[in-house]
């Protein structure tokens, strides 16, 4: 059988790219295959991660290119080369136009640290989100996986999972509680359900 081929895009530690490669490994994510790796950052742990898993990755920065459109050209051109059908933001810091996201409609995931449409939006990622979370004082957040489009975290929903917030939280340990108890687990299984889906639509 065919799988659907993932490029995982990161910028930092990659822990959630980890988490796919566990999770695949694990045999969770039956209908996929992670081909390619792009970060945004040449020194991004997540290449590391990549080379030890013998996954094929690439760096494109932005500050490379005279313009967003140039830049994300180059990225289509790599997809492209990679024969990928399908990507997973996983710590992904660069913001993607509608010039690349309507290029890959339904086909580009991205998870997020807050039950949206909590938390979310310009301005809202890593540990933001947690600190907004603790100031606003709610007991309750979570993680949400959703389709990507022009507007940050507006693409549709695909799954979500609530986490609790406890007495004591600092924003480093609300982060790693949501990693652990949704992000990890989530990403995964929607990977599978996105990439299952293509296979049907292929």
């Amino acid at each position: 059988m065919l799988k659907t081929k993932i490029a995982v895009f990161v910028s930092g530690g990659g822990t959630n790219l980890q988490a796919l490669i566990d999770a695949a490994k694990r045999g969770e994510i039956p209908s996929g295959e992670i081909v390619l790796v792009l970060s945004s950052n040449e020194t991004a742990y997540a290449l590391t991660r990549a080379a030890e898993n013998g996954i094929p990755s690439a760096v494109v920065k932005r500050k490379d290119f005279p313009s967003q459109l140039a830049y994300e050209e180059k990225m289509k051109e790599i997809l492209r080369e990679n024969g990928v059908e399908m990507i997973v933001l996983a710590g992904f810091m660069s913001i993607l136009s509608e010039n690349f996201t309507s290029a890959y409609p339904k086909r580009i995931i991205n998870v997020h640290p807050a039950l949206i449409p909590s938390f979310c939006g310009k301005g809202y990622y890593g540990l933001h989100v947690h600190e907004a979370a603790l100031e606003y004082g709610v007991k309750i957040t979570g993680a949400t996986v959703h389709y990507v489009n022009e507007i940050p975290d507006g693409g549709e929903i695909l799954l979500q999972k609530a986490v609790e917030v406890l007495e004591g939280d600092t924003p480093e340990i609300l982060q790693r509680r949501v990693m652990e108890q949704a992000e990890w687990i989530l990403l995964p299984k929607a990977a599978e359900l996105v990439a299952k889906g293509l296979q049907k639509g292929n």
